[in-house]
């Protein structure tokens, strides 16, 4: 089964990543690369940079980032592949567990439908 864990950050306090930071990450992503639970990561330019695409009644509108009515924003994303939720928690504590005492950070992790067409 493939899982996505979502990042969420408050965007606009300026904090940036370390140096340990960014060398665990990468053996973090190495590792987890190599064991085939992880299938993809990124991380997300600033919401600014975005727009929404919005269909409402029927009708479509976009909206150019910031979106100043969210606190929180999608700052990356993993996908994971992972016998059970619970083993996808598992690894999406391993990578918050990286960040170390000085990052807030909420990850929301849902199951992929697997559609067949």
């Amino acid at each position: 089964m493939r899982y996505l864990s979502m990042v969420r950050v408050e965007e606009n306090t300026g904090q940036v990543p370390s140096e340990r930071l960014m060398r665990e990450m990468g053996q973090l992503i190495q590792e987890m690369t190599a064991a085939g639970v992880l299938l993809d990561t990124a991380g997300l330019q600033p919401s600014a940079q975005g727009v929404r695409v919005r269909l409402r009644d029927g009708k479509l509108s976009t909206v150019d980032g910031p979106f100043t009515e969210t606190k929180e924003v999608i700052g990356g994303f993993a996908i994971l592949k992972a016998d059970s939720m619970d083993e996808a928690v598992e690894l999406t504590r391993r990578f918050l567990k990286v960040h170390g005492d000085e990052w807030n950070l909420d990850c929301e992790v849902r199951q992929l439908e697997e559609a067949e067409f």
